[in-house]
């Protein structure tokens, strides 16, 4: 199976919609949360654990599994599907964000980036031909073009220079991208909070009709309401006909907002990350276990919910599993919040399908 997304229903009072993009390890039904495996696992959780979860894609970041274990030995096992377990699709982030946010040592040139590995101390060069030539190693589904993304808050001439090279970037990784027929190239839309520099970044961008497009740049210190805007203006602009991506985004309203733009698949690590703080997504709310509240609930964490953790376990034993700081409780935690997301993301799904998107989610609209 090839590459292709297929839009099944538009919503008549805003730009969400229902599509179907088919990957060569199976479909992702749209809209859609991603769990984020960094290091080729999502944090807690088996392979078998997050299928019950509804999961459909995952991520895996080339930066990171480069640093280790490496792309070749990677590829040695068979690629990244077969090393980690995983039968879906997986898509790969290209570096370029954890680069310019957790390197020690980053020196930005057209050539590309040098840093200083956080985990050896070494030097390396990444630049757009090597990203891709690690991601194409790996063999994820979907790769993603190297970008330069600037901070949140950097003034205009610097952004514009980060949305200029990042352009020029992308025309190195598609001359640099040897596995066309089996992996996807996604290109990133920078432009920081400028909105003109988003609509000339999506302008020159689809220019390339590449098989998908994503919106970066958007969790890296903005206010909210600036986030809102920026996706409201730039994802209507992308091709009707590509999936859509915003990059880091995984609340339940900048979900909903970013569905109600027309974006199709997200990504965050919040499910786990809360999960390994004790805190449960449940219906919206953020619930903290360690609270005393909790000590003699004996009921489910979500008794609507079909996960493992809330069928199984009482709120008074993941009270104290967490109190306790037993590696049980991070695990149901997690195996619960990614389902909760993913869940969110199939409800909107069916509310679309049924003409009542604007109307069943208007809380998180407003």
């Amino acid at each position: 199976m090839g590459f292709s997304f297929q839009t099944q229903k538009k919503c008549c009072k805003t730009h969400a919609r229902v599509g179907v993009l088919y990957t060569p390890h199976g479909p992702v039904e749209t809209p859609r949360f991603m769990p984020v495996g960094t290091l080729a696992t999502v944090k807690g959780l088996t392979p078998a654990q997050l299928e019950t979860t509804g999961a459909q894609m995952i991520l895996a970041n080339a930066y990171h599994l480069h640093l280790q274990p490496g792309e070749i030995l990677i590829k040695k096992a068979g690629g990244l599907h077969q090393f980690m377990g995983w039968n879906g699709p997986i898509l790969t982030d290209s570096g370029g964000f954890q680069v310019f946010s957790l390197s020690e040592l980053c020196k930005t040139r057209e050539i590309g980036v040098t840093f200083r590995s956080p985990r050896d101390g070494r030097i390396i060069e990444l630049t757009p031909e090597r990203s891709i030539h690690i991601q194409n190693t790996l063999g994820a589904d979907v790769i993603m073009a190297f970008d330069e993304c600037p901070p949140g808050q950097a003034d205009y001439s610097t952004v514009a220079a980060a949305t200029e090279r990042t352009y020029r970037w992308l025309e190195r990784c598609i001359n640099a991208h040897q596995r066309p027929q089996d992996q996807a190239l996604f290109g990133i839309v920078q432009g920081g909070s400028y909105p003109e520099l988003r609509k000339a970044a999506v302008k020159s961008l689809v220019d390339f009709d590449l098989p998908g497009y994503a919106i970066g740049g958007v969790s890296v210190g903005e206010d909210l309401t600036l986030v809102r805007e920026i996706v409201q203006i730039t994802a209507p602009l992308l091709p009707a006909n590509k999936p859509r991506y915003l990059m880091g985004v995984g609340t339940y309203r900048e979900i909903a907002v970013a569905i109600a733009s027309g974006i199709d698949l997200f990504d965050c690590v919040i499910p786990t990350r809360f999960g390994r703080h004790g805190t449960a997504l449940v219906r919206g709310e953020r619930w903290n276990l360690k609270n005393s509240r909790f000590r003699e609930d004996f009921s489910p964490l979500d008794v609507d919910c079909p996960c493992y953790t809330c069928q199984t376990f009482t709120r008074a034993y993941l009270n104290h599993l967490v109190r306790t700081k037993e590696m049980l409780g991070y695990t149901l935690l997690s195996l619960h919040n990614v389902t909760e997301l993913v869940r969110f993301t199939q409800r909107i799904r069916e509310a679309i399908l049924s003409d009542k998107f604007a109307e069943e989610f208007c809380y998180w609209l407003d």
